[in-house]
């Protein structure tokens, strides 16, 4: 991600996943929170990720 619409995306694709109450990006350092009223799945966030046009990072 390098700019505020890249951010802004995110925070649409995201915020529409189903329990999702907030999300926080963090354009520096490509991080992002994610909290919810219900356990959130790796793959749910992943898909919502991929459909705004990024890809997840590895911690490795």
């Amino acid at each position: 991600m390098t700019c505020g619409h890249c951010v802004a995306s995110v925070t649409e694709e995201l915020s529409e996943v189903p329990g999702v109450t907030g999300v926080e990006v963090e354009l520096s350092s490509g991080t992002v929170t994610v909290t919810g009223t219900r356990p959130l799945g790796a793959d749910e966030i992943a898909a919502a990720v991929t459909e705004a046009g990024y890809a997840l990072a590895s911690d490795s």
